[in-house]
């Protein structure tokens, strides 16, 4: 397994590594991430071999400041408003790249496009000691859920990488949003950290909003990562808005009113007993993770609402639950 080593006495042994060219899995105030400098070809290939990932989805990288940021993508001034009102934080750009961007083209997947978010805590420090950007997706295995500790993120990757830094448990819980300006719209690849609402509020424009897994409107590529039909997927099948509990199932539940029969339920584990959509979405992927280890081949979910953070958790409670048996499924 890896090692295991706390954020406060790990930044020179993460910079090592991230130099040798080997992944580090690391905390962000969103999920843990798994991270490689993202300008070398070899290094993002090593994340794509420990987590799986098909080559044609896209990484994020990660940037410490506008500097950095302007070296790698090209702001139009819209992006540019966004990013000055919610960086560092929870929020990714996808924006053309800069000329002599200095990021390896295994790391976009080719395109002429990159996502670009500015992380807090460790990852910035980490950024900025090492002078370069890194390449970050989330640190768990391609497809499945997500790491909000790092002890999830050893039991699912550890065998494959040699340093999982030590946060604590994540503080938002679900992936960044992800937009793209397009023209004087902005286009929701992925709702996440931030809401929609938010974006709106500084856009001054609404935001345009795709069905899960769509691609149509962006010509059919593959932009951004968590844009593939099936993702974030526990290894039991996901039932959703459930109303009733059946026999054997687990029940991820939220809210103070349960599903009849809750108490059918071989497992129960409830989002927020106060219905507090941020309390929801930090728990969200570990939940789903521990209801996977009860042996239940079926996870019953309840209805959780669709405004602010609940459409974040509800992409990714329709990804998890989505058919597995299309090849253009696994990420």
């Amino acid at each position: 397994m890896a090692r295991i080593v706390d954020a406060a006495d790990a930044l020179d042994l993460a910079a090592e590594e991230i130099a040798a060219g080997r992944p580090v899995a690391l905390p962000t105030e969103t999920v843990y991430g798994l991270a490689a400098d993202a300008t070398n070809g070899e290094a993002v290939a090593s994340i794509y071999e420990a987590k799986g990932r098909p080559r044609f989805n896209p990484l994020i990288v990660h940037v410490d400041g506008w500097d950095l940021a302007e070296r790698v993508g090209a702001f139009d001034p819209l992006s540019r408003k966004l990013g000055e009102a919610f960086w560092p934080g929870p929020l990714t750009l996808v924006v053309p790249k800069a000329d002599a961007s200095p990021v390896h083209p295994l790391a976009t997947a080719g395109l002429d496009t990159v996502g670009i978010r500015m992380p807090k805590g460790f990852a910035a420090l980490l950024i900025r000691k090492l002078g370069r950007p890194l390449a970050a997706p989330s640190a768990n295995s391609s497809g499945r859920i997500s790491g909000t500790t790092a002890q999830a993120v050893n039991d699912d990757l550890g065998r494959r990488i040699g340093l999982v830094v030590d946060g604590g448990k994540t503080r938002v819980g679900v992936e960044s949003t992800i937009v793209q300006v397009v023209g004087d719209t902005v286009r929701l690849l992925r709702p996440g950290g931030v809401s929609a609402e938010e974006i709106e509020r500084v856009a001054g424009v609404p935001v345009v909003r795709g069905k899960t897994g769509d691609t149509v409107a962006l010509g059919g590529a593959v932009v951004a990562p968590g844009m593939l039909a099936s993702h974030y997927a526990p290894r039991a099948g996901m039932r959703l808005n459930a109303v009733g509990v059946r026999t054997g199932e687990a029940l991820l539940a939220f809210g103070a009113v349960r599903a009849k029969g809750a108490d059918r339920a071989i497992q129960m584990l409830n989002l927020s007993e106060t219905g507090d959509l941020r309390e929801a979405a930090a728990n969200l992927f570990s939940f789903m993770q521990a209801l996977d280890r009860s042996g239940t081949a079926t996870i019953a979910v309840e209805p959780v609402p669709g405004h602010g953070l609940g459409e974040a958790i509800n992409d990714r409670l329709a990804r998890a639950a989505a058919p597995r048996d299309n090849p253009m499924a696994s990420s």
